[in-house]
């Protein structure tokens, strides 16, 4: 059975998030979408919420976060090509994000990107070897690297 992931996030401006997470390549989902929120579709199993700050406090009494100066969450997103994650931080920052850190340990790369909000994004890739925790076999390909 699958399991469907909702990323929930709060934003400031909502049109201006729906544009950015279309322009990276996602799409909106009319069906869920409205003046209060956007449904963006990752994958068939991972989509992300963006709220409005009043929608958002439908749901928590919690003070919305200031992503833009503090961090409490990064969301990674794997992909199934090295080359996929430059393509998916390539279309985010030409939609308006802030690129962040980035790793290269040849087994698995990954780079970050800040949407307009300030919430966190890493797109990575992990040759499937190393998906195996056969470390023996990722030594061999790679070196002596190990994960951290």
């Amino acid at each position: 059975m699958a399991t469907n992931v909702f990323i929930n996030l709060p934003v400031r401006d909502l049109a201006k998030s729906k544009e950015f997470y279309t322009g990276v390549g996602w799409m909106l989902d009319p069906n869920f979408s409205n003046d209060d929120a956007g449904a963006i579709t990752i994958s068939d199993t991972i989509h992300v919420m963006i709220l409005t700050h009043q929608h958002w406090s439908r749901f928590t009494d919690k003070a919305v976060a200031d992503t833009a100066s503090t961090s409490a969450v990064i969301n990674a997103i794997g992909v199934d090509a090295s080359d996929d994650v430059d393509t998916l931080v390539g279309r985010a920052v030409a939609a308006g994000a802030v690129e962040g850190t980035s790793q290269e340990l040849g087994f698995m790369r990954s780079r970050s990107f800040s949407d307009p909000d300030g919430h966190t994004w890493e797109i990575m890739w992990m040759d499937p070897i190393a998906r195996t925790g056969d470390w023996e076999a990722v030594q061999a390909k790679y070196g002596e690297q190990q994960p951290a």
